[in-house]
């Protein structure tokens, strides 16, 4: 474990910068796959863009300003003292892998990693379980420091406070390594772009990257194997939607006019519901100055596949 630069009054563009010299701890979950809100994907851009993009949103500041109330919650639910790092660390033999951890355990070769949550993720750590991102978030940190395991503490926003020991995993955290070595050798050092997962996440993050045409045609090659596999699939997924619409069919015949029915398995609702919407070919019609000062205009593109 090394220090790459002091925290201490580094601002957070400067900050923001120092991390894209490597992968951290909250990119590693995106890294492997495992990250439901981050894909690879992001990831890649922002290690490979020159840009410095400042996000943030409430939860996040929430998450910051929280950060300490949960430490010290974990020093009096667990005996343990803390102090904080103050610095970028990263690993001497991988120095792409970097840390900025929230604590260190005082006393014992473990860190501490800092946690909320709303209510209704609660369900992600009922049990004794933790999510999956941030398990791999702290092997990052114990292949970065070095250390023996790491605890992970919580706060859910009005219900309890609870945390976790994770003992350290040899054999995760050499596949860890090997994943997050690929990713930067093979794509960020590459300039090569990681195959998109299907998820929502890495939809949402080609379109925000790709926003506006140039009104140009390209060749498509290489792509009849996919695209005839797209066609399969949409048969298919055209074929399951109608057996469950056919499904549906059967229970609403079998409701009738009663409004649910239920078992010791299932619970089968047919309700009414009522909803409002603007008449904006009326206004148009009878208010147009109205129409136009409220109308919005947006943008987006549109994909389409058909068969020649």
């Amino acid at each position: 474990m090394k220090k790459l630069v002091s925290t201490l009054n580094l601002d957070k563009k400067s900050w923001l910068r120092y991390r894209k010299r490597g992968i951290g701890g909250s990119d590693a979950g995106a890294v492997c796959g495992l990250n439901p809100y981050r894909t690879a994907i992001q990831v890649y851009y922002d290690k490979t863009s020159e840009e410095i993009e400042e996000i943030d949103n409430e939860a996040m500041r929430q998450g910051r300003e929280l950060e300490e109330y949960v430490a010290r919650r974990f020093c009096e639910a667990s005996g343990k003292k803390v102090r904080r790092a103050n610095a970028l660390l990263y690993d001497e033999k991988n120095p792409f892998m970097l840390a900025d951890v929230d604590r260190m355990i005082v006393g014992e070769n473990a860190g501490l990693e800092c946690k909320t949550a709303s209510p209704y993720m609660a369900d992600q750590w009922k049990e004794g379980s933790i999510p999956v991102s941030y398990q791999i978030q702290c092997y990052h940190y114990m292949a970065v420091c070095g250390v023996d395991a790491w605890y992970i503490a919580v706060l859910i926003y009005g219900r309890e406070f609870k945390y976790y020991r994770i003992e350290r995993d040899d054999e995760v955290i050499e596949n860890l390594i090997r994943i997050e070595k690929e990713f930067w050798n093979n794509h960020v050092l590459s300039r090569v772009m990681p195959h998109p997962d299907g998820s929502k996440t890495a939809d949402l993050a080609i379109a925000e990257r790709f926003q506006e045409t140039q009104g140009t045609t390209i060749l498509l090659s290489g792509f009849d194997e996919r695209l005839r596999r797209r066609q399969e699939l949409l048969a298919v997924m055209e074929h399951m939607e109608t057996e469950k619409r056919q499904i549906d069919q059967e229970l609403k015949l079998y409701l009738g006019n009663a409004e649910t029915a239920e078992n010791e398995h299932y619970r089968v609702s047919w309700k009414n519901v009522s909803r409002s919407s603007l008449d904006e070919k009326r206004l148009k019609e009878e208010e147009p100055e109205i129409y136009e000062k409220y109308r919005r205009i947006t943008t987006s593109r549109r994909f389409t596949v058909k068969a020649a």
